[in-house]
């Protein structure tokens, strides 16, 4: 509601104006998260959220801090503070010295050009700070099977977890690496610009001591920047560009399997003038984010989610206007439902549908046919047959919409048990909360505190 207040909310301004954004009323039947918890920690723009266990999770942002969370409480367990500027890159790596998950490290990367591996426990322990980048970490990796972890700024570097500089590659960009995913063969993928770098990684020997990084090919299929890429599956991998291509590769031999690009064409649902007016916007086609399934991958491309089969190779359902503003970060929940969230200050909830196909009509016969009205009703008909043919076979129905932060919402955490965790620019984090799961809990505790106490009686 504060978000409709301040910014004008979602209602148009006019008839020219208006949106073909997709809208549900109060009665939200299919919407589990009717509670929500108000964390606050954080006096920044609160980027990343990390899980740490079944029931804890972390997050960072522009305030330089890292805060440990209860999920299931609310209860802020600790603060870890160490950096002086933006956090940049946050992720867990579990620690050696012990097994439990408990004990797993945070790392942490920051604008002030240091990273931090800071030992998740109530000491508040900051492990080891490493200062010798001469530029921004943007991202960060770890690959458990060899015991190490890389990070990508100007050049990438390889580390251990004591913070030994293994071994680095020369300066690759100005620029910086974007993102970094682990193929097979003891590969990495980095993306810098609109390049993909293979590299890969020699482990010590008997003959040789030391660790290599070696660059094995460069992908040069993208025309623009590549924002986001991930692993989708033992054999395929998928990255997004800014001007809206979507590529998968093949994780052995890295040539394209398929390619999406257009996503921005014109739809014969949708008013023409209306998507001449969204492909005016460049943003509206940049591939932000990506998550997947055994069959699907979605990308959350500009305002709009796609769902794109693996193996039909096409665009299956989409929602052109799925929010106001760029969608941030999607993800695939249980039972065929998406989440996805927004710069609109939204969080939305989505489920995947099949549409039922409307069975052809006849063509007529007897008298009308005779005079060749058959005929002409058979051709005219091709075109809608087309159509049918060419139109999505599935649906994105939208059964949940959450309103409650009043900026943009960077990413969102789910827990099976213990709900969403979204984080946002009003430097606020919510955890919301399954209202009849959260009911049905506080009715157990009230009774079980009545039988200790002896308060309880049953008649018989």
């Amino acid at each position: 509601m504060l978000r409709w207040l301040i910014g004008g909310g979602r209602e148009p301004q006019g008839l020219a104006e208006k949106s073909p954004l997709q809208s549900i009323g109060e009665e939200q039947t299919q919407n589990p998260y009717t509670e929500l918890l108000v964390l606050k920690a954080h006096h920044d723009i609160v980027r990343f959220l990390v899980q740490l266990d079944e029931c804890r999770f972390a997050s960072a942002g522009d305030d330089g801090i890292i805060v440990v969370w209860n999920a299931q409480t609310g209860e802020k367990l600790l603060e870890l503070n160490g950096h002086t500027q933006k956090i940049t890159a946050l992720i867990t790596f579990p620690s050696l010295e012990a097994c439990e998950e408990k004990n797993q490290l945070i790392l942490t990367a920051s604008a002030d050009r240091t990273v931090i591996i800071s030992l998740n426990l109530e000491e508040n322990e900051i492990v080891r700070k490493v200062s010798s980048f001469k530029s921004t970490v943007k991202c960060l990796i770890v690959l458990q099977r060899l015991d190490i972890w890389l990070s990508g700024g100007n050049d990438l570097c390889v580390w251990n977890q004591k913070l030994d500089l293994l071994c680095k590659t020369s300066h690759l960009s100005d620029t910086g690496i974007s993102a970094l995913i682990e193929i097979p063969k003891n590969c990495v993928v980095a993306a810098v610009g609109k390049e993909l770098i293979i590299f890969q990684l020699v482990a010590p020997t008997e003959e040789s001591v030391e660790w290599d990084i070696l660059e094995i090919k460069r992908l040069l299929d993208h025309q623009d920047n590549i924002l986001s890429m991930v692993n989708v599956n033992d054999v395929s991998f998928v990255t997004g560009s800014h001007v809206g291509e979507m590529i998968i590769w093949d994780i052995l031999d890295w040539t394209v399997q398929a390619c999406e690009c257009n996503f921005w064409d014109p739809s014969p649902q949708l008013d023409t003038q209306q998507e001449i007016k969204l492909c005016q916007k460049p943003n509206d086609i940049s591939i932000h984010h990506f998550t997947w399934d055994e069959e699907n991958v979605f990308a959350a491309v500009g305002r709009g989610l796609y769902v794109y089969n693996l193996q039909m190779k096409r665009v299956i359902a989409c929602q052109k206007s799925a929010h106001d503003s760029n969608v941030l970060h999607i993800a695939k929940l249980p039972n065929r439902q998406l989440i996805s969230c927004s710069e609109d200050g939204s969080v939305r909830i989505w489920e995947l549908r099949e549409k039922q196909q409307l069975a052809a009509e006849p063509v007529p016969t007897g008298f009308f046919n005779m005079w060749g009205f058959g005929r002409v009703n058979k051709q005219a008909s091709q075109p809608v047959k087309k159509q049918q043919e060419n139109a999505p076979p599935c649906s994105l129905e939208l059964i949940g919409d959450l309103i409650g932060h009043s900026s943009s919402v960077e990413m969102f955490l789910y827990f099976e048990d213990h709900g969403l965790v979204t984080c946002s620019a009003d430097h606020l984090i919510i955890l919301w909360k399954n209202g009849e799961r959260e009911s049905g809990l506080r009715s157990l505790k009230l009774f079980q505190k009545l039988e200790e106490n002896g308060d309880l009686y049953l008649d018989i």
